[in-house]
């Protein structure tokens, strides 16, 4: 995940996959029924999980906040959960993709692309995540590098 400033990031969607509706239910107009669309979006995403779950006992969620220009960087984990469909109320938005909200806090979990099916989820950074800035190191002088290693032509062949 990209962000200009990954020290107060506070909230970010990261991209959980490509959910269809239609290839793994047969819902072949996602807009007849949003609340039924959105509960199979849920559901392929839990299975994710749990195929995953067969093979290991638990799973985490590794997220890296980062700027690359700045060598800012922001690390957190939790665990991969599952979520309850009927927790979580769909409603579509300006664009005609589907957004998911917790039915208790009113909080926007969820957002799902009829074009192209991508599927995110929506992370608080916690307070406890890893925030730290990698110093640039100075650059090295070719030259001296190559003799400090040792370097020798015989190293290198050339085919034409």
């Amino acid at each position: 995940m990209q962000s200009k400033k990954p020290h107060t990031c506070q909230e970010l969607r990261v991209i959980s996959g490509r959910n269809s509706p239609d290839y793994s239910y047969g819902i072949q107009n996602p807009h007849t029924d949003i609340q039924k669309t959105g509960k199979a979006i849920i559901n392929i995403w839990n299975e994710r999980v749990n195929i995953a779950l067969d093979q290991f006992d638990f799973l985490r969620t590794a997220i890296l906040v980062r700027n690359v220009n700045t060598l800012e960087f922001t690390l957190f984990e939790e665990d991969t959960r599952q979520y309850v469909t009927n927790e979580y109320e769909w409603k579509l938005n300006a664009r005609e993709n589907f957004e998911g909200f917790d039915k208790t806090t009113g909080k926007h979990k969820f957002t799902w692309q009829p074009h192209g099916a991508q599927f995110t989820i929506k992370y608080t950074v916690p307070s406890s995540a890893v925030r730290f800035q990698i110093k640039r190191p100075p650059i090295l002088d070719f030259e001296q590098t190559m003799e400090q290693i040792g370097f020798n032509k015989n190293w290198v062949l050339i085919k034409n």
